[in-house]
């Protein structure tokens, strides 16, 4: 059965085909019983809009805005370069894209970027900030002032956000369980656990991840107290430094975040390199050496590209009140190994 098309609104509603296009791009000049006449005949035959040719024919351009509350990592340097990339590469989906960061240890300067945001001058906002009231409320009042919210990397699900674009952090830690089980084996052990920060939803979730897989599947497995260095590589040396001393028997470590540095000079330090094993997270140029070195033994990433890309269409699909394609916008789990990090790119 052929779709529905204009002239089958125009026709069915006794109407005229400007009179359809006037109603169809909100313009003036039509009575509101036409209007509704025309909006019941849409509903009735079901007729489905050519969204982008609509934008198109209305030059409509996204303004769209990345909000990036980050810390001094190789991460944040990877998901900024690639924003940068976006911006600076050619125009084709109609985009004005717009970066803007503030220390993740300066929550009120975040909150203070959110607040000049408003739906004049934006369409939608993609954001990266940890979980904390004072960010779960300005995002809040981004929806009360209509504006599309999306939450990138680290979900904030109790902020009110429209959709989450990420990973599925719960499932990448119980990957990484599943790999620390496999080489421990039932003989077991002690692991480690370091992140930059447990207020970072995705760190919380990789660890109860991790730790509900070795629950479910292997006894044998000790895991540690997280260590966390906010954003302060040497906090976060010390407490590695002081959990070796107490626990020199550790097998594993798993690094759920950033601080990779700190943790692989630790281990070269107390001359652990070659009896551990690894597990860290993204692809950045430290994770990417660690593998090649044989100092990081598996890193299980996210394709940042396809995270900022998808934000985009997602933001875009929100502003025009379309469907998501859940589909095309799932960011999968790639698990890297040194054989197989020159096609991870």
């Amino acid at each position: 059965m052929p779709r529905p098309t204009v002239k089958d609104i125009a026709k069915t509603a006794n109407v005229s085909l400007a009179t359809v296009d006037r109603v169809l791009n909100e313009r003036t000049g039509v009575r509101q019983f036409t209007i509704d006449k025309v909006l019941k005949v849409i509903d009735e035959i079901g007729y489905v809009r050519d969204i982008d040719a609509a934008n198109l024919a209305r030059r409509r351009e996204y303004k769209l805005v990345f909000v990036l509350a980050e810390g001094d990592t190789h991460f944040s340097a990877v998901v900024e370069d690639n924003i940068n990339a976006i911006i600076a590469g050619p125009n084709t989906d109609r985009v004005a894209l717009e970066l803007l960061k503030a220390p993740v240890d300066d929550l009120h300067k975040v909150v203070a970027i959110l607040g000049t945001l408003n739906n004049k001058n934006h369409d939608g906002v993609a954001i990266m900030a940890p979980e904390t009231p004072l960010i779960r409320d300005a995002i809040r009042k981004l929806k009360e002032d209509g504006l599309a919210v999306v939450t990138l990397v680290s979900d904030l699900p109790g902020s009110g956000r429209d959709h989450y674009v990420g990973i599925d952090n719960i499932a990448a830690g119980r990957t990484a369980g599943f790999l620390m089980s496999n080489y421990l084996g039932q003989q077991g052990g002690k692991v480690l656990i370091t992140a930059s920060s447990m207020r970072l939803r995705d760190s919380v979730e990789r660890r109860l991840g991790f730790d509900a897989y070795i629950m479910e599947k292997n006894h044998s497995i000790t895991s540690l107290p997280s260590l966390e260095g906010h954003n302060r590589p040497e906090v976060l040396a010390s407490a590695i430094r002081n959990a070796l001393d107490a626990n020199p028997d550790v097998k594993g470590f798993y690094s759920v975040g950033a601080g990779v540095g700190a943790l692989l000079a630790m281990l070269v330090e107390s001359g652990r390199m070659n009896d551990s094993f690894v597990i860290a997270h993204d692809l950045t140029p430290q994770t990417k050496k660690g593998l090649h070195d044989e100092m990081i033994d598996v890193v299980i990433a996210q394709n940042i590209g396809h995270m900022i890309r998808s934000g985009i269409r997602v933001l875009k699909a929100i502003s025009d009140g379309a469907k998501i394609d859940a589909a095309q916008e799932r960011i999968r789990i790639d698990i890297i190994l040194k054989e197989n990090l020159f096609h991870a790119g």
